[in-house]
């Protein structure tokens, strides 16, 4: 029993020994997130660039975090930006994202997740292609993606989910809102796709 509680006092000394990463900009690192191995949990690293917080895919692109949400174990990374006059987000030549199925990080289920100059044979599948998806609302608004085939999905809650796939000869772009609301005007949607970490053990 007395070895077991030194166990216990040791391991919370430890968690309370190891000090928050220090802000990257303007904005905090909140424990369990980690910039360095001196800091924070290494498991749960994303990166500060000339003071910009950023989050690195399994593919290896990064991708900017825009709010972290501590209490809720929560972040949010940029949506893929256009390549200049396409329809073909950034990250398209690998495949779009991907997260390390072996990380603590997953996407969560409040992203609706819109792709974009996708091939008809999409118009099989269980997605909404409707005139009424919110894609229709969003293709309008860059140049390259109007008037192609678009479907919208809100990515299902699981802690298996670490991709949003686009490929040339399917969905050749993707964007996403963050807790999307029916009736919202498109003026009022938050772009961006929130990851979700597994606590620390």
């Amino acid at each position: 029993m007395e070895v077991l509680i030194f166990v216990f006092l040791f391991s919370l000394t430890w968690v309370s020994a190891v000090p928050e990463c220090p802000k990257c900009g303007n904005m905090d690192v909140p424990y369990p997130l980690s910039t360095s191995d001196e800091c924070g949990n290494p498991s749960y690293r994303i990166h500060c660039k000339n003071g910009i917080l950023e989050f690195l895919s399994a593919e290896g692109i990064y991708y900017k975090i825009l709010s972290i949400n501590p209490n809720a174990s929560r972040l949010v990374i940029s949506s893929p930006l256009m390549q200049k006059d396409t329809c073909h987000s950034f990250d398209l030549s690998v495949g779009g994202l991907r997260i390390d199925e072996n990380s603590p990080f997953n996407i969560s289920s409040r992203n609706t997740v819109m792709l974009l100059n996708c091939s008809e044979r999409i118009l099989l599948s269980p997605l909404n292609c409707s005139l009424n998806s919110p894609c229709r609302k969003f293709e309008n608004e860059i140049k390259g993606c109007r008037d192609t085939v678009c479907c919208s999905y809100l990515k299902v809650a699981s802690k298996a989910s670490h991709r949003i796939r686009v490929r040339v000869g399917g969905c050749t772009a993707y964007t996403s809102v963050v807790d999307l609301k029916a009736g919202d005007s498109i003026n009022a949607w938050q772009y961006g796709v929130e990851l979700q970490w597994i606590s620390p053990k």
